[in-house]
């Protein structure tokens, strides 16, 4: 059997399978809460909950992880020396140490100035004991990388740290959100090496011997030597891999993915069994990249997601992410007589938080710019979570005069409280945890709005199902290239409000019709997806281990490696070839385009190989683009080359 291990660690859970891959079967599976503070405890207690009798008949381990996504964030990661050829930053940058010298090239491949070497020298020179990477970035690389090659060799002699080029993690245009992706590139440099040596770890304590594959953010995977060198690449890899995970088993080719997790919902849309991939590369925490990812559409509602009333009586959910009232409960089940005893006082609100939330100490405090009161806070929390009413009690202060929100922004508190996941354990579609701990914080909700439980139980599902029906339809809005924000046109609204809550004596509803099925994976689809899809008139399908799909995903996932190769008619009749490590010239096309394939078909296949791939296959990609002259003729422009290279990863026997 051919037996694969995928692992992914989410926002919330750790999901764990064991996939025959031969007869697309899962084995064993395994749900763990994620370890947020290390990750590695989560796979840990992952990799053990699968209960394998014989791990020594896996032959690849495939992870997909939030890591790089998170660091980037979360600000973590090296210190890196930039070092930029030929052109000033024209935005902020992702690193403090940089260095603008002369050289870099033009559109054509030609160079703009003389690349100074002596000015590199001195650079790399001022880095020494500064940094823990070197990216190298030169305007128009991807015309003629000859300049930054002729760099990283130098920083190689005087520095002993991995260096990053930028041609070599993007080719398309774009000198500014090339130098970032190299940059991002090298400061996750030790974050991800961390990673891998500790799941290595695990690996080997749990005596598996299996290559580790690490899934990127177009859902292929890429081996553990390229990983190290192309971190960057892992950026929305959990997301990734729960599109291909939804279809591992569906017949469903063409469909909308749809993966409801703790924290957000992620919609994909797939076409002949793939997603769209954002050509303009995906956008992180602000940091315009061009790391070939997945269009995923991701929208702040998820398990996890805080319902609260505001000051009006409105039920406002997400889009933060709290933790769930009957899992705070579950491990701290005095907090349960907490909530009865606030439920049974004088009603007593406060603009800083709702009376069903409780605190936990996530990290002790770092600054000491606290007031007295969270210092308080702080020591009382060691001791164990409290509610708003409890803390109050305990500092001899009304509750609406405690302030916590700088505390939990700053993530030394953490909040639970009512999310939809209390909902579906009040209702008792979901009883995981403290179902008495999420009634008990819905009691107090519908003691604000003055409504009877069964009533606000009721509104909650209702504006779930609501905000998830309506994520369906802005992405398919967005597949489309509408342009338009749903919630912000009167029009649309008006027409999908007849969709979502028709009525009798309306003068007429609406329906639709979709083209093609949803798949839905995540823990919560069960409780809320049904009734999205009797709503929306969809036809859905949820698989036997939709709750581990993004873990099927890794497992299942394929080697994937894309170069691209233009040519273009310069200024003397010759055909500049821009290949993936130089620029040549040809006196006819013919020779051009024989050169240009070669090239594109030899590098596609090497880096598969160093992907991981035990063997590919080769498909071609040709664009001879045109343009019409004002008398009709028509003229050569370029040509576009593509070569995609597939394959399976290399078996532990092979």
């Amino acid at each position: 059997m051919s037996l694969v291990m995928g692992i992914d660690t989410g926002g919330t859970y750790t999901d764990g399978v064991i996939l025959d891959l031969d007869n697309h079967q899962v084995i064993a599976k395994a749900k763990v809460l994620t370890t947020h503070d290390d990750l590695t405890e989560g796979i840990s207690n992952c990799i053990r909950g699968l209960k394998c009798d014989d791990f020594e008949t896996v032959s690849v381990v495939a992870l997909s992880t939030t890591l790089a996504t998170n660091a980037i964030v979360e600000g973590r990661g090296g210190e890196v020396g930039l070092l930029l050829l030929g052109r000033e930053p024209n935005d902020r940058l992702p690193v403090k140490n940089y260095v603008v010298i002369p050289g870099g090239h033009d559109v054509t491949g030609e160079p703009q100035d003389e690349l100074d070497l002596g000015e590199v020298r001195k650079a790399v020179n001022s880095f020494k004991g500064k940094v823990d990477s070197v990216a190298v970035s030169g305007f128009f690389s991807i015309r003629n990388p000859e300049h930054e090659l002729k760099t990283r060799k130098l920083v190689r002699e005087i520095l002993d740290v991995p260096v990053v080029c930028a041609h070599e993690l993007s080719s398309t245009l774009g000198f500014y959100e090339r130098t970032v992706t190299a940059a991002l590139n090298a400061r996750l440099i030790p974050v991800i090496a961390d990673l891998i040596e500790a799941v290595k770890r695990v690996l080997q304590e749990m005596d598996i011997h299996a290559p580790l594959m690490i899934v990127k953010g177009d859902g292929s995977l890429m081996s553990e030597v390229m990983t190290r060198e192309k971190p960057v690449d892992t950026i929305l890899s959990g997301p990734a891999a729960s599109i291909f995970g939804a279809t591992f088993k569906a017949e469903a080719k063409n469909a909308l993915v749809f993966d409801m997790g703790g924290t957000t919902t992620d919609i994909a849309i797939l076409q002949n069994g793939r997603p769209r991939v954002n050509e303009e590369g995906a956008v992180v925490d602000g940091w315009s990249t061009r790391v070939q990812a997945a269009e995923i559409n991701t929208y702040g509602i998820g398990g996890d997601s805080y319902i609260r009333v505001d000051e009006e009586r409105r039920l406002m959910i997400g889009p933060h992410r709290v933790c769930p009232l009957a899992l705070a409960a579950s491990k701290y089940p005095y907090l349960v007589e907490e909530l009865q005893r606030q439920l049974n006082q004088v009603r007593v609100y406060t603009r800083y938080a709702q009376p069903a939330d409780c605190f936990i100490l996530a990290q002790e405090p770092v600054s000491g710019d606290l007031t007295d009161t969270e210092l308080e806070v702080i020591d009382i929390l060691r001791q164990g979570p409290h509610n708003l009413f409890s803390l109050a009690a305990k500092l001899y202060k009304e509750p609406y005069l405690i302030k916590l929100d700088n505390l939990v922004a700053s993530g030394i508190l953490a909040r639970a409280s009512v999310t939809p996941t209390d909902i579906v354990h009040a209702s008792g579609v979901y009883t995981q945890w403290n179902r008495e701990a999420s009634i008990l914080g819905i009691q107090s909700l519908a003691r604000k709005m003055n409504l009877p439980f069964e009533e606000f139980l009721e509104l909650a599902m209702e504006a779930i199902v609501d905000k998830l029906s309506l994520a369906i339809l802005q992405s398919l809005s967005n597949y489309e290239n509408s342009g338009l924000q749903l919630q912000d046109e009167p029009g649309a609204m008006y027409f999908i409000r007849k969709i979502l809550r028709p009525k009798d004596e309306g003068a007429f509803n609406c329906n639709l019709h979709f083209k093609f099925p949803v798949v839905a994976i995540g823990a919560p689809v069960r409780a809320y997806l049904p009734q999205v899809a009797k709503k929306l008139n969809l036809k859905l399908i949820i698989q036997e281990s939709a709750e581990v799909a993004n873990a099927i995903g890794a497992a299942s996932g394929e080697i994937v490696e894309v170069v691209k190769v233009l040519i273009k008619e310069n200024s003397i009749s010759q055909y500049s070839v821009y290949a993936p490590k130089e620029k040549r010239e040809f006196d006819n096309l013919k020779e051009a385009k024989e050169y240009a394939l070669a090239e594109a078909s030899h590098y596609a296949a090497l880096r598969a190989e160093k992907a991981g791939a035990d063997s590919c296959e080769l498909s071609v990609n040709q664009e001879d683009i045109e343009a019409m002259t004002p008398t009709g003729e028509s003229i050569y422009v370029e040509t576009k080359i593509e070569v995609t290279a597939v394959g399976r990863p290399k078996w532990k026997d092979d």
